[in-house]
């Protein structure tokens, strides 16, 4: 899965408060070179890797802000799996309600760096002007970045010119296994 985006400084349906990215080494995902698959760290992945980078990162935004959860009406964070998000939403304070419209995991697995921008953009299909959007990416290696986003009087304009988030997942066409191992090279006929 992937989302695009278009950033300016005219016409915006959304405009970036703030940013603060929270980084160290921490390797806990890899692909060597001529392997066809990623491994992962086991038991690092989870700590000290995303819950330490994801709190770290939105933390420290909401320290330079001076903002609380309850400040934000919506919050996205990155989702390797349905577990994750949820776990470190209530350890930032944030209320199932908060990450609910942009929880997609569930309905389209791990999209790896895209969930956090699929994740804010089904969430964009339901803010409203003036709305706060709290994000906050993960990546592998490791690092966080957060944003907090608030929703212009422009959205309702622009978001009717494309298909939402569950419309475009409402609407996809699934594979069976066998299709998906022909596809990747696993199965040959």
């Amino acid at each position: 899965g992937g989302a695009a985006y278009l950033i300016g400084s005219r016409d915006l349906a959304a405009e970036i408060e703030a940013t603060y990215s929270f980084t160290t080494d921490t390797p806990d995902f890899w692909r060597r070179e001529g392997m066809p698959y990623p491994e992962h760290g086991g038991r690092f992945t989870g700590e000290p890797a995303y819950f330490k980078h994801v709190t770290g990162a939105a933390r420290g935004l909401m320290e330079r802000m001076g903002t609380k959860p309850e400040d934000y009406d919506y919050a996205v964070f990155h989702q390797p799996n349905g577990k994750f998000p949820v776990r470190v939403s209530r350890m930032l304070g944030f209320s199932k309600k908060q990450i609910e419209p942009g929880l997609i995991v569930p309905l389209i697995g791990n999209t790896y760096s895209a969930s956090c921008l699929i994740g804010l953009a089904a969430t964009l299909d339901v803010a409203r002007p003036g709305e706060r959007i709290f994000v906050t990416s993960f990546g592998s290696g490791a690092g966080s970045d957060a944003f907090s986003i608030k929703v212009t009087d422009k959205i309702d304009e622009i978001r009717c010119r494309a298909p939402s988030v569950r419309d475009y997942i409402a609407g996809g066409e699934y594979l069976d296994y066998a299709m998906y191992a022909r596809h990747k090279g696993k199965l040959r006929i």
